[in-house]
């Protein structure tokens, strides 16, 4: 026979662990494109658009040819193209295919930033 202390102490591990599950499956859900959003000054400031970045991303369908070419085009500074490609992000497939560019192109460490919501980490009192 459990007594109550037992019992409690059961039934709130198994509460905190369901909660702790919970938090993790909707930690990892997280849309990419509103981070992306949120994010969009710093990341245009950081983002190396040349050196295969841009050729990835047509690659990956994430641009169409005449986006590629309208990025490219013209005398822009990098953080001027980065801006101009985060712009053209609308989806939450084109976001994860804008992540794995980032990744082929040696830019990790911004993915990173991205999937960590800017290193910004949010905490549930309960």
């Amino acid at each position: 026979m459990m007594l109550f202390t037992e019992m409690y102490k059961t039934a709130t591990t198994t509460l905190i662990e369901l909660f702790v599950c919970d938090m993790t499956f909707l930690d990892n859900a997280r849309p990419m494109l509103a981070s992306i959003v949120n994010l969009k000054s710093q990341l245009s400031d950081i983002i190396e658009p040349e050196f295969g970045l841009l050729d990835h991303l047509l690659r990956l369908e994430v641009l169409t040819r005449r986006q590629y070419n309208k990025v490219r085009a013209g005398d822009k500074a990098a953080y001027e193209r980065s801006a101009a490609v985060l712009e053209l992000l609308e989806t939450e497939d084109q976001c994860d295919k804008f992540l794995e560019a980032l990744r082929l192109t040696g830019q990790q460490h911004i993915a990173n930033v991205v999937t960590e919501n800017g290193g910004q980490k949010n905490y549930i009192i309960i």
